[in-house]
């Protein structure tokens, strides 16, 4: 019945959606917190202050490149990413593949525990 469907299908999408949903917000903030010593000598999350690279403070949800006062490369700044958990989770385990001509020089994370909590530490301490 095509009724049912219209109903059932949106509703299976949803669940879909929280079934596969961002696994990433189950990291460890105090572990994260931990990992992102790896990044703070480049990066402020909590003061709102450029240093070598833009501040992660508010980052979620932020169009990548349009941070006030950085200086970002054409590459970030024409990528068109926002920053959430999943396009966090391609750019920490590779910076070059996600924008290659980026100005990252960090090679990336390879431990996926470590991107978790990580994304996790960003997501609560950059708010």
């Amino acid at each position: 019945n095509m009724r049912v469907l219209k109903v059932l299908a949106p509703l299976a999408t949803l669940a879909l959606l929280a079934a596969t949903g961002p696994a990433l917000a189950s990291g460890d903030v105090e572990a994260g917190k931990k990992v992102f010593n790896k990044c703070k000598a480049c990066h402020d999350i909590s003061e709102g202050k450029n240093k070598v690279g833009p501040t992660l403070k508010g980052v979620m949800g932020r169009t990548a490149g349009t941070v006030e006062g950085y200086a970002y490369s054409d590459a970030m700044k024409a990528s068109g990413i926002v920053w959430n958990e999943d396009t966090l989770e391609k750019y920490l385990a590779d910076p070059k593949a996600l924008v290659a001509d980026g100005k990252m020089q960090f090679p990336g994370l390879k431990k996926e525990e470590e991107i978790e909590n990580i994304i996790a530490y960003i997501a609560e301490a950059s708010k």
